[in-house]
């Protein structure tokens, strides 16, 4: 027993991965801003799209975020998101008493999770979100691979504890960052700036 254990210790990442069958990814898009911010680099969501199928089969791909209908850049990213393989979930904005908006989408994350199950057999999810552990455990107990991506700092223990592998966003920086282009294009896949928990000041297109 204990020899077996340790032999499938010892896998590489790129032997757990040809067992994932087939993967459903689940990005919580605000907690993806913020660790990017954090780590100062520009999400490429091609690249981050590629990154976490990982060659494996995709069922689907979702992106949840908060939105501002008048916001016409962050329009124009969600469009480009949806014809380049994700499903956008959006939620309006909440103003708060404080002047911030804020938007939480841990309940249609949860829903969706599970009302997959069944559909897929591994869950990717992009988020450091410790309100959506008891989603994650759910899910587990339905004999789904849960997989957690996120940055270290900004991710919950318990969120980490009931996963089946925790991948820290600053591992796989290199692979998923956007490499700067000299004439970018009006709407490219770097003009998202989620506006849940931002200040009324702050909410505004990017330069």
């Amino acid at each position: 027993m204990f020899n077996d254990f340790d032999h499938d210790s010892i896998f590489t990442p790129e032997q757990v991965l040809e067992n994932r069958g087939r993967v459903a990814i689940f990005i919580d898009g605000s907690n993806l801003f913020y660790a990017a911010m954090q780590l100062g680099m520009e999400i490429d969501y091609t690249k981050l799209l590629y990154r976490l199928t990982g060659g494996s089969r995709l069922l689907r791909s979702f992106f949840y975020t908060g939105v501002d209908r008048t916001n016409e850049k962050q329009q124009g990213f969600l469009l480009w998101m949806r014809r380049n393989g994700y499903r956008v979930i959006a939620k309006d904005l909440v103003q708060l008493p404080d002047g911030s908006k804020k938007a939480n989408l841990d309940v249609e994350i949860a829903v969706d999770m599970m009302a997959l199950v069944g559909s897929y057999d591994t869950a990717v999810l992009v988020s450091g979100d410790g309100d959506l552990a008891y989603a994650v455990d759910a899910v587990s107990y339905r004999g789904v691979r849960v997989e957690v991506v996120s940055l270290r700092s900004m991710t919950s223990d318990s969120l980490i504890n009931v996963a089946d592998r925790y991948i820290d966003l600053e591992a796989i920086k290199e692979d998923i960052q956007k490499t700067p282009r000299p004439n970018p294009t009006t709407y490219s896949n770097s003009n998202y700036r989620p506006l849940s928990g931002l200040s009324a000041m702050d909410d505004r297109p990017i330069e």
